[in-house]
């Protein structure tokens, strides 16, 4: 069944400036970010039934077939620090996982931007800053809501798909679009009300984040590799790991993967 737009609107218009709804794209991701160079609105939605050209983290691929939920949203967070931008990934995987949880599933959090049911995918999260006078943040969530196709291929570090029907039945994807993107907009307006720094999402996202206190293997943007434990996360989002020599490390970006204890 199709998205209905006019309840999406309905249920969503208020806490968002603008909402549309397309058959199919490339990217929502990238035609917002075109949007925000012409001057869109802050919160504007856009929502994709299929993406053709979707991205995952590093240029990767993500596979976007019909049944599941492929949504962007421009934020422009005046009077927080770009520096705090960041967080709006992590703020995304919360509002994944309250309504993961919200349908019946048991849902963590892989830093940063993963959403985990058991060992396996079902959600990623990427977020791009705008270069243009006026900088934007575009968040793009990819849930799977439907059950998969076969041939999708495992994530970064092996990590194997799966989606929410797998685990809770079929399920109306416009209530849980208006549910995802409630929970976004509600965390959003508190983190930007705290100018970036509210520790009550910062504790919440710690309790939910499968990452803190497993051993990981961190693979970052050079090529090189961090292994050890995932000990924290500082107030401005990065992840705190502590290698084999008992040294911190912060990490703002690269692809974690969780290590088996043997």
């Amino acid at each position: 069944m199709t998205l209905d737009t006019a309840a999406l609107r309905a249920g969503l218009l208020g806490p968002y400036a603008a909402l549309d709804v397309v058959a199919e794209t490339g990217s929502t991701n990238t035609d917002l970010c075109d949007a925000a160079i012409r001057g869109a609105r802050d919160r504007t939605v856009l929502i994709a039934e299929r993406q053709t050209a979707g991205q995952g983290r590093r240029n990767r691929d993500w596979t976007s077939p019909a049944g599941g939920l492929y949504a962007s949203v421009l934020f422009r967070p005046d009077g927080v620090p770009p520096a705090r931008w960041p967080w709006l990934t992590l703020l995304a995987g919360l509002a994944l996982v309250r309504t993961a949880r919200g349908v019946g599933v048991e849902a963590s959090l892989k830093w940063p931007n993963d959403l985990l049911v058991g060992d396996a995918k079902a959600a990623g999260v990427l977020a791009e800053i705008t270069a243009d006078a006026t900088p934007a943040v575009v968040v793009g969530m990819g849930l799977n809501v439907a059950a998969l196709p076969d041939g999708v291929r495992p994530g970064a570090g092996g990590l194997r798909p799966t989606s929410l029907e797998d685990h809770a039945g079929p399920l109306d994807r416009t209530a849980l679009a208006i549910t995802l993107l409630r929970e976004l907009a509600g965390l959003e307006d508190a983190w930007r009300r705290a100018g970036g720094d509210e520790p009550s999402l910062r504790d919440e996202y710690r309790r939910h984040c499968a990452t803190l206190g497993s051993r990981v293997r961190v693979e970052l943007a050079k090529g090189d590799a961090l292994v050890g434990t995932a000990r924290d996360l500082e107030p401005d989002g990065t992840l705190v790991v502590r290698d084999q020599t008992g040294v911190d490390h912060t990490v703002s970006a690269g692809d974690v993967v969780h290590l088996r204890v043997r």
